[in-house]
């Protein structure tokens, strides 16, 4: 949903944030692909790393878990499961044991009610509800041009944008958190950490991305609400 904010600069800014989260999604592909073909020096699998990481933090009921898919890895923090796709759960490489320690870290994240990761769990039940409505809100108000329809939709956006923000912590914390227990553990060596860092950064510019273009977004409508308030 694209409306044109009157404001030029904005509205570019916006383009360009949307460009960006493009490339990053194909950075994200490129790096995991590049760096899933070599082979770490500790020979362990992602099955393996996550597992170890999970005993030595005392997390012997967290299971791990194969799931289908290429990057469908993630940690379930309502049945407490890391879930690991095929290929990083079966595989060796740089890639693997860095996705696997990452999805690792949110679950130590967990255990420690680390703050952000709690505030993200309990905003999520009312992101539920605001993502879906605030379109919706947004496209009446415009169509219809009612500006109190379109400040409510602005509200509810607001929700989103605030999830996202609050994400940024939760994912970097978690791959600092994964980059140290790989070196601490032995999984790879200094000559590696090049590819985690590849991996890993190209996973979180795209949430950067996502959570710049939202709050651009956020502020176009905002430029819009006003807008409209003053011609009426």
């Amino acid at each position: 949903m694209f409306f044109f904010s009157g404001y030029p600069l904005l509205d570019l800014s916006i383009l360009a944030a949307f460009g960006l989260s493009i490339w990053a999604q194909f950075k994200v592909q490129g790096n995991y692909r590049k760096w899933s073909k070599v082979a770490a020096s500790s020979g362990i699998t992602g099955a393996q790393a996550a597992r170890h990481l999970l005993d030595r933090n005392g997390l012997y009921d967290v299971p791990v878990e194969p799931v289908r898919g290429t990057l469908s890895d993630h940690y379930d923090p309502i049945h407490r499961v890391v879930r690991l796709s095929e290929n990083v759960y079966y595989g060796n490489s740089i890639a693997s044991i860095s996705v696997a320690s990452h999805e690792v870290g949110h679950a130590i994240q967990h255990k420690e009610q680390y703050s952000m990761l709690v505030l993200r769990h309990r905003i999520f039940p009312i992101l539920n509800f605001t993502s879906g409505l605030a379109p919706l809100l947004l496209i009446g108000g415009f169509l219809f041009r009612w500006a109190e329809l379109i400040g409510l939709g602005i509200v509810f956006f607001a929700t989103v944008v605030a999830f996202q923000l609050i994400t940024l912590p939760v994912e970097f914390n978690a791959s600092s958190r994964a980059k140290d227990l790989m070196v601490a553990e032995g999984f790879i060596r200094n000559t590696e950490e090049h590819g985690v860092n590849k991996v890993l950064g190209a996973a979180a510019l795209t949430y950067v991305a996502a959570a710049l273009m939202a709050a651009l977004e956020l502020l176009r409508y905002v430029f819009i609400f006003i807008g409209m308030r003053n011609d009426d």
